[in-house]
């Protein structure tokens, strides 16, 4: 039996190297995505990184947390893959929007559906697929487009990437994974979609005690995990309690 525990954040990213491609499982929220990792991947300083997410951190939606944008702000990201890379509010730009405007970063703008398609094309072993959106504006720029089943569709190239950080519930010592809430979005097909997986969890148990009908993610997919061991002092806004009050 193979145990894909590592003892720190700082051990399970040791490998990632200049010039590597890392997915960040996220929504828009701190709830899926892997802080601890990405706050490793800050201090062991790599740079020259294209980064994938469903955001390129910094955005405004919620209360501010250490995402993506800790590494823009640390000079380490080269290339944005994203549908939402920059801030919700023209007064609050992000790390990622100032650099990109500065013509310091490469952006690649991607339709969310899109996105999540090349993620998955890339676990699955498929090399492209067609699709019609994004026909008839700047996202068909320079792709190949057919007409198919009389409608115009682009091609669009599986994603893949050398590291995921992912963020999830519990694992076992295998690697096998639970989610809960937000970290369902991009993390599970992100964890497929790599050369090497790590994932960020709050509880680790052993072989065999999770029921095989809530695993997501199996152990074939995860190389390391991480646990954990100190919650983030997040608003009063974000937290259980609140909710509980005032429903």
């Amino acid at each position: 039996m193979v145990n894909k525990v590592v003892g720190s954040f700082e051990e399970a990213v040791a490998d990632v190297f200049d010039g590597a491609t890392i997915m960040f499982g996220n929504f828009a929220g701190p709830g899926g995505f892997p802080i601890n990792l990405c706050r490793a991947l800050r201090h062991k300083g790599v740079k020259n990184l294209t980064i994938i997410g469903n955001t390129a951190g910094g955005i405004g939606l919620t209360t501010d947390f250490d995402d993506q944008a800790i590494l823009f702000e640390n000079r380490q990201v080269k290339k944005v893959i994203a549908s939402f890379p920059f801030s919700i509010s023209p007064s609050r730009p992000s790390p990622c929007e100032k650099q990109v405007l500065a013509g310091e970063v490469e952006l690649e703008i991607v339709p969310q559906g899109t996105l999540a398609e090349r993620i998955r094309a890339a676990g699955y072993g498929i090399g492209a697929f067609y699709t019609p959106t994004g026909v008839g504006t700047v996202v068909e720029k320079g792709k190949e487009k057919r007409v198919i089943n009389g409608r115009e569709m682009l091609l669009e190239y599986a994603l893949p990437a050398d590291f995921a950080f992912i963020r999830a519930f519990k694992a076992d010592k295998l690697g096998n994974l639970v989610y809960r809430g937000t970290q369902r979005n991009f993390n599970p097909i992100m964890a497929t979609a790599a050369r090497i997986t790590i994932a960020e969890v709050d509880e680790i148990v052993e072989a065999g005690e999770i029921d095989p009908e809530a695993i997501v993610t199996p152990g074939i997919f995860v190389n390391r995990i991480v646990k954990v061991t100190k919650q983030e002092d997040f608003p009063r806004h974000l937290e259980r309690s609140f909710w509980v009050k005032t429903a």
